[in-house]
């Protein structure tokens, strides 16, 4: 999309409440939702792409977060959507043929990037220090990743999503037999892995944080056990952590299958917004 078509769909968005809005904010591509006119809550709500998707991918997502009284954000994150600049390739091939050389740079940078959106909202729009964040997949792996960095985040809901870079084990999202080798990172995506990786963080997340995590068991491309260790290593330092993390695996959902599910979605939205849901085909191991 060039600027033109973005301004056009800005003039055009602008005009109905609830739709969605572009801005540029120190060139990062963000995509906005103001809250229903006299309910808003003065909060923000942080909704995060899978890898190949772009700041309109959670449009739905956007205007459910905003007709509940957040103003909710999402961004085209680093080499997607309008940030793909040259790129001849599909972000994704890119990705899977090196993975720890571009996936860990657009972690780290999408990351800071939602940093950096969520100081323009509150500055932009008076709002409070209120934020929760969520996505899928990667996006999910940038909203814990988030909550990290930035204390304003009280509660994170994440679908198929990891608090671990490394991915040991790792297989290809299409072939459960395929191990994924993952090569070796930039010295900056080392960088970014050494501030910003969840799993080799845990001081950052020891404090109340709530967060609810939706796998699948039959995910062999993120693999439940990450969060897992993830919660149990917090839980050692910060005993809170056994209650305000909730890991659902859900039962004969692979990767693909998560993410294309609406009530798994639904329930992740809901969660943000503080409307819990059970769910009786899912366990909390």
């Amino acid at each position: 999309m060039n600027k033109k078509q973005t301004l056009d769909k800005m003039e055009k968005s602008t005009q109905d409440p609830g739709n969605i809005e572009f801005e540029y904010v120190n060139n990062i591509p963000i995509a906005f939702c103001r809250p229903v006119k006299n309910k808003s809550n003065n909060s923000i709500a942080v909704w995060i792409p899978y890898l190949g998707g772009d700041k309109e991918t959670g449009a739905k997502e956007l205007q459910k977060l905003a007709s509940h009284g957040y103003f909710a954000i999402s961004i085209d994150p680093w080499l997607h959507g309008d940030r793909s600049g040259d790129l001849q390739e599909d972000v994704r091939a890119l990705v899977f043929q090196e993975f720890r050389k571009y996936m860990w740079q657009i972690l780290g940078i999408t990351t800071l990037d939602v940093f950096r959106g969520v100081d323009w909202a509150i500055d932009t729009f008076k709002l409070n220090r209120n934020v929760v964040a969520g996505g899928l997949s990667m996006g999910g792996d940038i909203a814990i990743a988030l909550a990290g960095i930035d204390t304003r985040v009280s509660r994170v809901a994440a679908i198929a999503a990891s608090p671990d870079w490394e991915r040991p084990g790792m297989t290809d999202v299409m072939d459960a037999t395929k191990v994924i080798n993952q090569g070796d990172s930039t010295n900056f995506g080392k960088w970014l892995y050494n501030k910003l990786n969840p799993m080799t963080n845990l001081n950052s997340f020891a404090r109340p944080l709530q967060m609810h995590i939706d796998l699948g068991e039959l995910d062999t491309h993120i693999n439940s056990q990450w969060m897992f260790d993830f919660k149990n290593g917090l839980s050692c330092d910060y005993k809170n952590a056994e209650h305000n993390i909730e890991i659902v695996v859900n039962k004969g959902f692979n990767h693909i299958s998560l993410l294309q599910n609406e009530e798994i979605i639904d329930r992740a939205v809901n969660y943000l917004i503080g409307e819990s849901q059970n769910c009786p085909c899912s366990n909390d191991q």
